[in-house]
């Protein structure tokens, strides 16, 4: 096989309720969906960048960062409960029916997450293409503050997020008792 053809898809899409237009908002003197842009070219491996909006203004910011917009996402799923899978089944389904287009690897780049190294990217896409067993990879992170020490209320009442089947308190607990997460 010969270069594995690496699909970057980015969904950014025009309406944010909770912060409007935060994919053209400038961070560190560009546009935050520029960031994620740039990581894809940058990347060792990435072969083609496409920008997934149903927003004109993103799209052409979109190419002028060096991404593709080549097609408009429908409402149906730039919606505020629109699941990923919907954009990208969209997204694919569309590059398959108007360029029989089919990538080895697609890789998700949030537009909404512009801290990230390229090198992990890559490191990645190389643990994914070494294993073509594994149907997919998801980054993580050790959480701030553990999920066994938060709140949450329930009929005007607060009880614990989480609980330890044998542990009473672990709100209460010293964090290093903790299973990480």
């Amino acid at each position: 096989m010969g270069r594995p053809e690496v699909l970057a898809l980015i969904p950014a899409r025009g309406g944010s309720k909770s912060v409007p237009r935060k994919n053209l908002l400038v961070l560190g003197g560009k546009p935050l969906i520029a960031h994620s842009i740039g990581q894809a070219l940058a990347s060792r491996h990435i072969t083609r960048t496409i920008v997934s909006t149903d927003d004109e203004e993103i799209a052409r910011v979109a190419r002028q960062c060096g991404a593709e917009a080549p097609f408009r996402r429908p409402a149906a799923f730039a919606e505020d409960q629109s699941l990923d899978v919907e954009v990208f089944r969209h997204g694919l389904e569309w590059l398959w029916d108007q360029e029989a287009y089919a990538p080895d690897l697609v890789v998700h780049l949030r537009a909404t997450g512009p801290v990230r190294r390229v090198v992990l990217i890559d490191q990645a896409i190389e643990t994914m293409l070494a294993h073509p067993e594994a149907d997919s990879l998801r980054s993580v992170s050790t959480p701030i503050q553990s999920p066994y020490k938060m709140w949450r209320i329930v009929g005007g009442r607060m009880e614990p997020l989480v609980r330890l089947p044998d542990v009473a308190e672990a709100h209460s607990s010293p964090r290093q008792s903790l299973p990480a997460v």
